[in-house]
């Protein structure tokens, strides 16, 4: 047998990095392809086999029940768990030690993971490990755990964060655990605890067998606007094809549900949501944006990100921007590098650059 029956999702951050879009929702339903965040977490994980998800919630926990249930949608049944207060990541796992049965999976909710889980818990079992950290390559591994291997792919050393003359590897901690419960005694209970600080250096210590393996598929971090953004320009990329549609000239690769266009262009890899409405001249590039959403006559969207119900008017420039849902911009505004928060309204015409309007 080599699939994990039950797993773990960590959901319970507040996202502060990505304020003001997660004023108003977690970060994990935060949306990439118009889908939140966390759905690709959980897809990924009933694709490997997985039936049972607890998954921990805090900040705004009602919006996580509100929009993924009880789970069947995805083939799995999600059990909520509310902390009271954060306990770490590790220490919300020995909550459910009661319940956790022979080996299963922790993963992030908020990051993007669209990727194999069912190979990762099959070198777990091959390796005879109690623990396998999923490991990804990044160009900035100041800002992330780092992970060093032996030729067996056994871990020998970690870092947390290191200084850049510290780095010793690309390899980073992808918050993707493969474990066995024997090492939730381990975990104290009843205090902040974590896997990557605290367990792990602990397993090692010890002489456990501790285990690193590279994920298979596409994992993106979006702890911050710009992540965000890369995160839907990337799936866009990995999920798009070269699409023919009425009154647009489309290149590249593009994800789209219907829309209609008036001489538009779009650019790929671009994603755009049911009921967009693509105005004269308009020019999409680089770009996600929401279901019904409005762009009118000879408007840019460059590099941007844009939610549902947002109406861009005549004229208008909105390139590395963020925009949350129900955005109204008057005609002729550029919005350059801002992060816009749900229902705002910018008043043209302006030029508003490396803003954050809530």
């Amino acid at each position: 047998m080599t699939s994990a029956k039950q797993a773990v999702i960590l959901a319970g951050g507040k996202g502060t990095r990505l304020r003001p879009l997660t004023n108003t929702r977690p970060k994990p339903l935060l949306p990439v392809l118009g889908r939140p965040c966390v759905e690709y977490v959980i897809r990924a994980l009933a694709e490997a086999g997985v039936e049972e998800i607890f998954l921990t919630c805090g900040y705004r926990s009602q919006d996580m029940v509100d929009a993924l249930g009880d789970g069947r949608q995805f083939g799995v049944n999600i059990i909520m768990c509310f902390e009271e207060s954060p306990a770490g990541t590790a220490g919300a796992v020995k909550l459910l030690e009661d319940r956790l049965e022979d080996t299963f999976i922790v993963a992030s909710g908020d990051v993007l993971a669209d990727v194999d889980m069912r190979s990762l818990v099959e070198r777990h079992r091959h390796d005879g490990a109690v623990a396998t950290m999923a490991l990804t390559t990044v160009d900035r591994p100041e800002e992330f755990g780092i992970v060093g291997l032996d030729e067996d792919g056994r871990i020998i050393r970690f870092k947390e964060k290191p200084r850049t003359e510290e780095v010793f590897s690309n390899l980073i901690n992808a918050g993707i655990y493969v474990l066995e419960r024997e090492v939730l005694p381990e975990i104290p209970m009843g205090e902040m605890y974590d896997f990557s600080k605290q367990l792990f250096p602990r397993l090692l210590a010890a002489g456990r067998p501790l285990f690193g393996a590279l994920l298979n598929g596409l994992w993106k971090d979006i702890g911050r606007p710009r992540d965000l953004l890369d995160a839907n320009i990337q799936m866009a990329e990995r999920k798009g094809q070269h699409i023919e549609a009425e009154g647009a000239r489309c290149r590249g690769k593009i994800v789209a549900d219907y829309f209609s266009a008036s001489d538009s262009c779009i650019d790929g890899p671009v994603y755009i949501g049911k009921g967009a409405i693509l105005g004269r001249s308009a020019l999409l590039s680089s770009c996600a944006v929401g279901k019904e959403v409005e762009v009118d006559a000879s408007s840019i969207i460059e590099d941007s990100f844009i939610m549902d119900r947002c109406s861009i008017g005549k004229g208008c420039v909105v390139r590395g921007s963020l925009l949350g849902k129900d955005c109204s911009i008057d005609d002729n505004v550029t919005l350059l590098n801002c992060i816009l928060g749900d229902g705002v309204r910018v008043n043209g015409p302006a030029m508003v650059e490396d803003q954050m309007l809530e």
